[in-house]
């Protein structure tokens, strides 16, 4: 017991000392303008807080106002974006006092200045911030609400938030001499003498109207510029732009705005305050002739048509201020897009969205005639605002849209398509740039290909031997990511799968077979058929692996594979892990803590017949995520597999499990890419309506199907279901008679229900499936109980288990 107790205090004060040095590191960044909110991230890392805000006096004094925010959005607790000093709030009564207010779920049901949430209970605790800073204000979703080890880490935040807090905005008559104060319900503006000049303006004869100031921007940056200075008041936070002025004489002057929107509580307008200042230093002032020639030199080097693609937009997004740019090969009438930028799904139309594969995205030329004329023609063509195109291509480019056939001897090798989000001018030189580049572009891609043919085509036999999209799963997330190698123009036989099983059931396969070769992606191929096979069969994940083994051994290769299989089930929260001879899942929990799975391991698949495959149990709280890899991702010649495992499992406990996809591609960011590599990533979240389930063992005596029919009915009631009996029990007869009669072993019945859908579900140890007759006679004596079943349930099948069947058909109730 007192190792026990030990241990817990050597958590508890290891989870102070991450928190403190946390804390440090961030306020030793000077330069984040996001300091104050990764200050208060820290709350909702190592206090377990859902949520956490500063709120900070007012100019006025009468009012404590919210200046950043983490977690959840707070209206889902009755948050409010200020509170009166002198009133009765948590927040107002711990700055008052000087010392930390709690409040549970009895409290502020019955405080006016909080409002119940329908999602439950919570814990609201609120803390003053040393030197009349403000107050932190923190909310636990959590039984029983912050621990005291929780407030130790609330109070270390609130110590940090003293130093990173940023300054109240300075009076109109203080400001610095490149401020501004905007107000935003009127638009008068106080500015600072320096800022004038930036603008050319007299500081006697400026009027205080924002609009004199936007008036002198370049029109192209207004939109950018108007979507700061007419921001929601609800939108507090950090803004920052680079905008151009016009000058008298010679090129516009380049700007930079650095502003906060901050809160203005009853009664008061909110006001976007900050500072203006003059980078025109900072851009090169480079001509088209001089992008050209960096552009060619960037080409010549260039040795993957990726490399090309990430060239191009090197040399022409920033120069033409474009919103977004996509280079794609021409592949069997498809454009497959080998760069983007910005690379976000969200950033680009939804019929690329609903197109998007496992590595790359790519959309049907069809689905686009403009652009597959444009593909014909051979010449770049160019579309102003409002020009009438097909949605896919509209929302590219919706304030103008250029796009460049990138020709490659004697056909198309693809395109190049660059969107504005505002309208945009298109003026001779940009014209002549665009023409340059393509023609550039298309000479590289020639050179590309001839280098990069083979691998091309090893990219493309890999896609195809994976899969092409990843299943919806109930309770989870799970993404994947395959990359070939660069070392060497060979195939691969890394692999991924996950597998949908049964009883809301999940696999996660990862493999690797040796070599480089076509054997070796063959192979692969027929080992990720096999696993998938087996598992669909209804097989535990051991007799599964051992099964892949055999069918390996008996096909007399010279080449083995390694694989870990992992059998999740999403209504418990736990899984089964078998390894044959691959390295072991990482697992980030939910409060960033990671640890590589003490999961028993078998030889590899292919080298000894007879192998036996120890399953291993995992745990899987909600928030947990999976990581599957292959050595491609961790193993260099000069390093040690234990060490690579530990740096993965660093880089995991660093990232953010919020978007899978983001956390894929940090990992293979910094994968040594001298072998392929597949990943695999799931994120267990928990299912939020968990099935109803009941078994039975149907014994063969003559009264057996009223014993199933009694064990239905029963099982009924106790969940609630008071009507249509008789249809269920009809459907239970009919079942479990056709197994009796027709099979011999086991019988076994399962029932299921999911909101109002029951699923009656007869497993035997027959693989042999009803059959639906076509037709039956008046003098028939059988055959008519599938058509009462089908006739009786919204659905009906079969799928094979452990060398049996299972016949089920779902019915939809009323409760």
């Amino acid at each position: 017991m007192a190792n026990v107790v030990s241990q817990g205090a050597q958590e508890r004060g290891t989870r102070t000392t991450r928190a403190e040095g946390a804390l440090k590191a961030i306020a030793a960044d000077q330069e984040s303008p996001e300091r104050l909110r990764r200050v208060l991230e820290q709350a909702l890392v190592f206090a377990g807080a859902a949520f956490a805000a500063v709120y900070a006096p007012a100019q006025d004094g009468e009012l404590l106002c919210l200046m950043e925010s983490a977690g959840v959005p707070r209206t889902l607790y009755g948050l409010r974006d200020s509170y009166p000093r002198a009133g009765r709030s948590p927040v107002a009564a711990a700055h008052r006092g000087g010392r930390p207010v709690s409040l549970g779920p009895a409290e502020l049901a019955a405080d006016a200045q909080a409002r119940r949430v329908p999602s439950g209970d919570f814990f609201l605790t609120a803390l003053p911030v040393r030197g009349d800073g403000g107050c932190l204000l923190a909310v636990s979703e959590r039984p029983g609400g912050f621990t005291a080890d929780d407030l130790r880490c609330l109070e270390l935040v609130s110590d940090a938030v003293a130093f990173t807090a940023p300054a109240a905005p300075a009076e109109a008559g203080d400001l610095p001499p490149n401020a501004f104060s905007l107000a935003m319900d009127s638009g008068r503006v106080r500015v600072g003498d320096d800022l004038l000049d930036l603008f050319g303006l007299d500081p006697v004869e400026f009027d205080g109207r924002v609009e004199t100031l936007l008036s002198l921007t370049v029109p192209e940056d207004l939109p950018s510029l108007m979507s700061v200075v007419e921001a929601d008041h609800m939108s507090i936070g950090d803004r920052e732009l680079e905008f151009r002025v016009l000058q008298p004489t010679g090129p516009p002057k380049w700007l930079r705005l650095r502003g906060r929107l901050l809160p203005g509580g009853e009664g008061r307008p909110a006001r976007l305050v900050g500072t203006v200042v003059d980078v025109s230093t900072l851009r090169s002032d480079v001509t088209d002739v001089a992008r050209v020639q960096r552009l060619a030199a960037a080409l010549a080097t260039a040795v993957t048509v990726r490399d090309v693609g990430k060239a191009v937009v090197a040399a022409l997004r920033r120069p033409l201020r474009a919103d977004r740019i996509a280079l794609a090969e021409l592949e069997s009438e498809r454009l497959v897009v080998t760069v983007l930028d910005p690379p976000e799904p969200e950033a680009w139309p939804e019929l690329w969205r609903s197109e998007w594969r496992t590595e790359w995205p790519d959309a049907p030329v069809r689905a686009m005639p403009t652009l597959a004329a444009a593909l014909r023609e051979g010449r770049a063509r160019i579309w102003p605002a409002g020009s009438p195109l097909e949605r896919a291509l509209a929302e590219v480019g919706p304030g103008g849209l250029a796009v460049l056939p990138l020709p490659a001897g004697n056909r198309m090798a693809g395109a190049c398509l660059i969107g504005w989000d505002t309208p945009h001018d298109f003026g001779t030189d940009e014209r002549a740039l665009l023409t340059a580049c393509a023609g550039l572009a298309g000479q590289a891609l020639v050179r590309a290909r001839a280098f990069d043919a083979e691998h091309e085509l090893v990219g493309m036999l890999q896609r195809q031997l994976l899969p092409r999209s990843l299943p919806r799963l109930p309770g989870a997330v799970a993404v994947a990511r395959y990359l070939p190698s660069t070392a060497g123009l060979e195939l691969g036989g890394d692999w991924y799968d996950v597998i949908p099983l049964p009883d809301n059931h999940v696999a996660l396969v990862i493999g690797d077979v040796q070599g480089h070769s076509a054997g070796a992606a063959t192979l692969m191929g027929q080992m990720r058929t096999a696993l998938r096979a087996y598992a669909v069969e209804g097989h535990p994940p051991d007799v599964v692996v051992a099964h892949a083994n055999r069918l390996l051994v008996d096909m007399e290769s010279d080449l083995f594979a390694t694989c870990c299989y992992v059998d999740v089930d999403l209504e418990e929260g736990a899984a089964w892990c078998v390894r044959a001879g691959h390295l072991p899942p990482v697992l980030r929990h939910p409060d960033g803590r990671t640890e590589i799975a003490e999961a028993e391991g078998g030889p590899p698949l292919g080298v000894v017949a007879r192998a036996d495959f120890p399953m291993s149990p995992l745990r899987l709280p909600p928030g947990i995520l999976i990581a599957l890899a292959t050595d491609g991702l961790v193993e260099t010649p000069d390093s040690d597999i234990d060490e690579a495992m530990d740096h993965l499992a660093e880089q995991l406990a660093a990232a953010a499990p919020t978007d899978l996809g983001l956390v894929a591609d940090a990992l293979l960011g910094n994968a040594p890419r001298s072998d392929d590599v597949a990943l695999l990533l799931m994120r267990y979240d928990g299912m939020d309506l968990r099935p109803l389930r009941e078994s039975w063992t149907v014994w063969r005596v003559p009264q057996a199907v009223g014993h199933a029919r009694r064990f239905a009915r029963r099982t009924l009631r106790s969940w609630g279901v008071t009507a249509e009996y008789d249809a269920v029990l009809l459907v239970v007869s009919e079942l479990v008679t056709n197994a009796l009669v027709h099979t011999d072993g086991k019988v076994r019945m399962d029932l299921t229900l999911v909101n109002n859908r029951l699923r009656v579900a007869i497993a035997d140890a027959s693989p042999r499936s009803p059959v639906r007759p076509t037709s039956i006679g008046w003098e028939a004596t059988g055959g008519r109980g599938i058509l009462l079943v089908e006739a009786l349930s919204a659905t009906w099948g079969t799928l094979p288990v452990s060398g049996g069947k299972q016949v089920w058909a779902e019915l939809v109730l009323g409760r």
